[in-house]
């Protein structure tokens, strides 16, 4: 149980990607983090694009990065409209300005954009994002999954193994 006591958010909303979403809730509760499903508001219950349900536990304006170990930001169609919401913003740029780890994967990136946390970094995701990645100051890289920095990549659902495996690596350091 590498991750006893650390303390994930993971952020959801309407049209999540289903797998980069529940098995990264599985994988890190399997080594012992405390897992936090976070929204826009609580209590809310969402359908991910292949029709399984997740129910947010807290809102991001009441959750504080100070409290995080990390945050992980899944894919589907949700990262695009969580990053509307200055407080999913704030709490993913506040989490990766204190050192905290972000973990995106597949869309995710998007998120990290308008949090401002992207330019500089080596990043991943669809390629339906490679564009907007790079006009955010990101340098593109075309591989399953990644660590730069804080920021813990992955490309796509097919690579969800890879993912998991560098974001536990990462949210286990001391």
């Amino acid at each position: 149980m590498r991750l006893a006591g650390k303390r994930v958010a993971v952020l959801v909303d309407e049209g999540f990607e289903d797998l980069e979403f529940w098995v990264t809730v599985m994988r890190l509760r399997e080594e012992g983090a405390e897992v936090r499903i976070v929204g826009t508001t609580a209590g809310r219950t969402v359908r991910g694009k292949h029709c399984l349900e997740a129910t947010t536990e807290v809102a991001a304006g009441d959750v504080s990065a100070d409290e995080l170990d990390a945050v992980v930001v899944p894919g589907g169609w949700a990262p695009d409209k969580l990053r509307r919401f200055p407080e999913i913003t704030g709490l993913v740029r506040a989490v990766a300005e204190r050192g905290g780890i972000v973990g995106m994967i597949c869309h995710a990136g998007l998120v990290g954009i308008s949090a401002g946390i992207v330019a500089g970094h080596r990043a991943t995701g669809s390629l339906g994002i490679k564009d907007d990645l790079v006009n955010a100051g990101a340098t593109w890289v075309d591989e399953p999954a990644f660590r730069d920095g804080n920021l813990v990549f992955g490309r796509v659902v097919e690579d969800i193994p890879d993912f998991c495996r560098e974001l536990v690596a990462a949210i286990a350091e001391p």
